[in-house]
C-alpha cells in the first residue's frame, strides 16, 4: 500500500541551507523509492484558510517513509530546513484503489449503532 510523506509548511524562507536541503533531498529518496507528488506549488484554496505551502512525497509502503525519515542520511539534512521553515510532517498509509467511502460509513454507521 502507498503511503505519504505530507508536510504543511508555515513559513517558506529560501535560505541557503534550504536550498542546499532541496540540492540533497532527492539523494536521500532515492534508496526507499521516495518521489514528489506535490512540492510547494501555490494552492488554490476553496475552503478554510491554508497558510503556508504543501508537500507531499509518496512511498511505496508506510515502512519505507519511516525508513526514509530515520535514516541517517536524511536526519543529516533536517536540520538544513527546520532550521528555517516551520511546518509539520506526518506519514500516513494510503487508500487502496478498492477503497469505497460507502464501506467506510457503512461501518462507522454499524460502530455508532453499537454503542
Amino acid at each position: 500500500m502507498a503511503a505519504y510523506g505530507f508536510a504543511h509548511l508555515h513559513s517558506r524562507r529560501h535560505h541557503a541551507d534550504v536550498i542546499e536541503y532541496l540540492e540533497r533531498i532527492q539523494a536521500t529518496l532515492d534508496p526507499f523509492a521516495g518521489r514528489f507528488v506535490i512540492h510547494g506549488p501555490p494552492a488554490e484554496i476553496v475552503e478554510g484558510a491554508w497558510p503556508g505551502t504543501m508537500v507531499l512525497i509518496e512511498f511505496p509502503t508506510l515502512a519505507a517513509a519511516r525508513a526514509w525519515y530515520d535514516s541517517p542520511p536524511y536526519q543529516d539534512i533536517l536540520r538544513l530546513r527546520t532550521d528555517h521553515i516551520e511546518g509539520d510532517l506526518v506519514l500516513v498509509e494510503g487508500v487502496g484503489p478498492d477503497y469505497d467511502p460507502a464501506r467506510r460509513a457503512a461501518a462507522l454507521r454499524a460502530e455508532a449503532a453499537g454503542h
